[in-house]
């Protein structure tokens, strides 16, 4: 079956003056435009494109590489507000609707907004939503404290930011594990750090307890040879120093200092650390 809105690998099966008829093992077909057929294709061999309804609301292929595949999100700007809603720019020739009864707030011409992209089941037609709790559910964990995750920078709010993790759960970075500047649409590696009885999750983007020293450790030491062997931190040195320096937090820093210093890679001076 030909999935719109994903990548598909399909069949060539015949070449006409419009573009290449692709098919799937069902017998379902679809045209790749001339303007996206490859030069090395062959009859009966195979392609990897996306499928979606082009303007006339019929299925299409490309080779295209659209911002967000259906049942994704991402972070997409707004090229123009029509009487339907607002369209965005997701990569490919037709816009990306976003119906007014799917936005949270009303969306404006030139901004951007993560949302959702799903395929609406009235219609047929892929369509996003800035709506993003009804596409979030923090049950049915596949995931575990201190795993690694992909996330994607959803909100600010007072407590820290909200993040999506693994496209599929609602987490929050507390402000005091953030120690670099970030911002809505950022895509971060991040590591669970708690996961409460609500199911609520707390997200850190830095290794959590033993495994954080190591390559916090590291980063400092190549930091200190880019710096040619010297950083004017030390133990005495205050929080905010350490964090617009080396993005850590001060705590952070003192274990991985003392790593370095215990495997004899730098000395520890009243003006800063050197590297042996």
């Amino acid at each position: 079956m030909i999935e719109l809105g994903n990548y598909n690998v399909l069949k060539v099966l015949r070449s006409t003056s419009v573009g290449l008829f692709l098919g799937d093992a069902e017998g379902t077909e679809v045209l790749l435009p001339n303007k996206y057929v490859p030069n090395d294709f062959e009859i009966d061999g195979d392609l990897k494109v996306f499928c979606y309804l082009d303007s006339n609301e019929r299925p299409v292929a490309t080779n295209l590489e659209p911002y967000v595949t259906r049942n994704n999100f991402a972070f997409l700007e707004v090229v123009e507000v029509g009487s339907y809603g607002a369209f965005l720019d997701w990569g490919l020739e037709k816009h990306l609707l976003v119906p007014f009864r799917e936005q949270g707030v009303r969306m404006e011409e030139g901004k951007k907004y993560i949302v959702h992209c799903y395929l609406d089941e009235e219609t047929f037609r892929l369509t996003a939503s800035s709506r993003l709790n009804r596409y979030l559910s923090n049950v049915d964990f596949n995931i575990e404290v201190n795993s690694e995750v992909d996330l994607l920078v959803s909100r600010k709010t007072p407590m820290g930011w909200e993040v999506i993790i693994e496209n599929k759960f609602k987490g929050l970075v507390f402000d005091s594990d953030v120690f670099k500047a970030i911002a809505v649409g950022d895509r971060l590696k991040g590591y669970i750090k708690n996961i409460r009885q609500d199911n609520k999750i707390d997200v850190s983007l830095q290794q959590i307890g033993a495994k954080m020293l190591e390559p916090t450790a590291e980063m400092i030491f190549e930091k200190l040879k880019a710096e040619g062997g010297f950083l004017a931190l030390h133990d005495k040195s205050s929080p905010e120093e350490i964090k617009e320096l080396l993005h850590l937090s001060k705590k952070a820093f003192k274990k991985a200092i003392g790593t370095l210093y215990k495997e004899r890679k730098i000395t520890i001076a009243n003006d800063g650390i050197y590297l042996v």
